[in-house]
């Protein structure tokens, strides 16, 4: 039987002339397709939505398509077509998944091989027999009912192949529609159709000029041609777009009213949060609150000021001023939503960003915990950049130790404490030691203490304070073996960070129940805090030395850092050290290589070895054009080079420096370890003085998802710096 069964007029009836377990569905025999699509029809709601979910859940499982899926199309369009079919809005939304899908990723996955071995060319061909059905999406855009035309309508600009033809429809579609939430959709979509069919740009643009400039079209709708012109069109934005665009803005945006502010006053708004479960560890009920309130939006031209930014990009002086509109809006829901819009640009552009850090730090409202919260949070992502917001934050926190009560971190209002906790952490990660009340009372009850052991690690001016309270709580975590082991990664870090030598005899304690309870897992953070007090935990050797015998070899490698750090004797390190760098990848050891310096010399030619393996399997990656494995490689190749610069300095100095800008060609994210060996190396580094220049000119800061982001541009920065007034 054919995977790929003809788009034919179908009934639901017909669904057991299809040999389902023949097409290899993923999720074995228990899940019964048929039945799916049979609910979907089914008179009873609860039934439909159960069907919907499966088959979203399921048969088109993370977005991925299957035989089964394709083979679900006959019937589904057989749905779409019948007037008398329930929630055929959501069905046609469903074929708009398949579509949208197998559209987007038929040149990616052009052909895949199938649990059977053999080779699949579901993609292309799924998206061809969607581009076979095109006009059944042109008859559900014009069906009287209204979730069907909403549905459908985006499948015009994905679908028709014929531009000219889907820019008329498309005009039609506009021209027949009233509502607002549709009129938006049909300007979208002529966007997404101009940057699939190129040869639709001409008339779209004099169609998106029209409308921007025509006073006889609702605000809404110019404001939605502005901004998509603006993301097919970006030689179109000028001096004028953006001050066009805030005064549209000013026109749709809803006046305020009391019943409409995201929070009431006073401390009991703070209940609309559901407290968390007791039995579930607090930041696994953080982590899943967060993402739940990563999907909300508060404004209806949220998604379009999110489209327009993106489309904006690097114009920042436009994009400044958008935002300054949008955190001055009347409608806190827009304010709202204006907050991580700015902490976004602020953490991925350089440049002085202050005036932008203190509009945000102006959403910290007292009356208002639950924008305050989003606020304090966009301020902790920030980190050092935030040090415009200082004085706000400490304001903040010291009006709810005042006002509400002393231990605001533990405040029975649920979002009232987020708020606190936030902006807690961020006025902590300034180093700054008003934030010490609520991060003391954190660690002394034990109330969300996963969220301020790390940010203990900030104040090493209050190590009197807090030392003996993560100590306290590392001895807890050492009674209880089944632990995270990230709990004893922040506790480490913390105690390593704060350098109060009174935690070595807690760190050793620590050790020693690893190894009892078999803890790998947590024995590495900890080895790697003993390592950072030097010979300063001496008396922890005893403990340590044992676990260079291992069986893990990352845990060897952290033992022996360990010893040497602790006693600094290369004539017991550098022999052990030879059979951890027979994986090359093991860069800890390789790092170690280079601590030791000198008296490593004997494990030169394993490191010259290393860099001629890794350039070889370089040039054979772009031989066989899959450099992007070469993204990996630069890793090892830009800590093997700096290992062999701190162990023999200059006479290597030329291999050095083209192994550390080849590492940084290939992967950007290797910037801060390269700059890091530049600098020691002072004038032997002046060949990479274009690349630094380069480096410092750039203007994007990197990928903004990783919290230490920011901190690793600064750094760059001042290293840049650094070496461009020395070389």
């Amino acid at each position: 039987m054919s995977v790929l069964p003809g788009i034919v007029p179908l009934m639901i009836n017909d669904l057991d002339s299809i040999d389902w377990a023949s097409l290899g569905h993923a999720y074995g025999p228990g899940d019964d397709v048929p039945g799916w699509l049979r609910g979907m029809v089914s008179p009873d709601p609860d039934v439909r939505e159960e069907a919907f979910s499966n088959f979203y859940g399921k048969a088109l499982h993370q977005g991925s398509v299957y035989p089964s899926t394709v083979a679900s199309l006959p019937f589904l369009f057989a749905m779409a077509d019948d007037s008398e079919t329930p929630d055929r809005g959501a069905v046609v939304a469903l074929l708009l998944s398949i579509g949208r899908e197998v559209i987007d990723a038929e040149e990616i996955y052009a052909v895949i091989c199938g649990p059977d071995g053999e080779e699949s060319a579901i993609y292309p061909d799924t998206a061809n027999l969607m581009r076979e059905r095109a006009d059944s999406f042109v008859s559900y855009a014009c069906d009287p009912d209204q979730p069907v035309r909403r549905a459908a309508i985006e499948g015009l600009g994905l679908f028709l192949d014929d531009a000219k033809r889907a820019v008329a429809l498309l005009q039609g579609r506009l021209e027949a529609e009233d509502g607002a939430t549709e009129r938006a959709l049909v300007v979208r979509t002529m966007a997404d159709l101009v940057l699939r069919l190129p040869a639709a740009a001409a008339p779209a643009r004099r169609w998106f000029d029209a409308l921007v400039d025509s006073g006889a079209t609702d605000p809404d709708t110019r404001l939605a041609a502005l901004v998509h012109r603006a993301r097919c069109a970006p030689q179109s934005v000028d001096d004028r777009t953006v001050p066009t665009a805030i005064r549209l803005l000013r026109q749709v945006t809803p006046l305020p009213r009391p019943e409409d502010d995201l929070a009431s006053t006073g401390p009991c708004a703070c209940d609309a949060e559901p407290e968390s479960d007791p039995d579930v560890p607090g930041y696994i009920t953080a982590a899943f609150a967060d993402l739940e309130r990563h999907g909300r939006v508060h404004a209806p031209t949220t998604s379009l000021l999110t489209a327009f930014h993106e489309a904006l990009g690097a114009r920042i002086d436009d994009r400044v001023a958008l935002l300054t509109e949008q955190l001055h809006s009347p409608d806190p829901g827009t304010r709202y939503d204006a907050i991580d819009m700015a902490r976004r640009l602020i953490t991925s552009w350089r440049g002085d960003h202050s005036g932008l850090v203190r509009l945000v730090a102006d959403c910290l409202l007292p009356h208002d915990s639950y924008t305050s919260a989003a606020a304090a949070a966009a301020l902790e992502k920030m980190a050092a950049l935030a040090e415009p917001a200082r004085e706000a934050l400490a304001a903040y926190v010291t009006a709810h130790l005042t006002e509400h009560r002393p231990d605001a971190w533990a405040s029975p209002h649920s979002v009232l404490r987020r708020a606190h906790q936030h902006a807690v952490v961020a006025l902590a990660g300034l180093g700054d030691e008003r934030a010490l009340p609520s991060l003391l009372i954190a660690l002394d009850t034990g109330t969300d203490a996963w969220r301020a052991v790390p940010a203990a690690g900030h104040l090493p001016q209050a190590t009197a304070e807090l030392t003996p309270r993560l100590i306290r709580r590392l001895a807890d975590a050492n009674d209880s073996p089944d632990q995270p082991g990230f709990v004893f990664t922040a506790l480490t870090m913390a105690l390593s960070r704060l350098g109060d030598p009174a935690a070595v005899p807690a760190l050793t304690d620590a050790i020693q129940a690893a190894v009892q309870h078999q803890q790998w897992h947590t024995a590495e953070p900890i080895l790697k805090a003993l390592a950072s007090f030097g010979p300063r935990a001496a008396s922890a050797l005893e403990a340590v030395r044992p676990l260079t015998e291992a069986t893990s070899t990352s845990l060897r490698t952290a033992a022996l850092s360990a010893v040497w750090e602790l006693e600094r004797r290369p004539e017991t390190v550098v022999p052990l050290l030879d059979g951890l760098l027979e994986s090359r990848g093991n860069t800890d050891a390789i790092d170690l290589v280079g601590r030791i310096g000198a008296p490593a010399a004997p494990l030169v030619p394993r490191l010259r070895q290393i860099l001629n393996e890794q350039a070889e399997e370089n040039a054979r990656n772009e031989l066989n054009d899959a450099a992007v494995l070469n993204i990996g490689n630069a890793w090892t190749l830009v800590h093997t080079a700096s290992a062999l610069w701190d162990v023999v300095g200059d006479s290597e100095a030329d291999i050095v420096v083209a192994a550390l800008l080849n590492a940084w060609k290939d992967n950007d994210s290797t910037a801060c370890k390269v700059l890091a060996c530049l600098d020691r190396m002072g004038q032997a580094a002046r060949p990479a003085l274009p690349r630094i220049h380069t480096a410092l000119a750039q203007p994007h800061r990197g990928d903004d998802r990783w919290s230490h982001a920011v901190a690793n541009d600064l750094e760059i920065e001042r290293i840049c710096r650094s070496l461009v007034a020395r070389l």
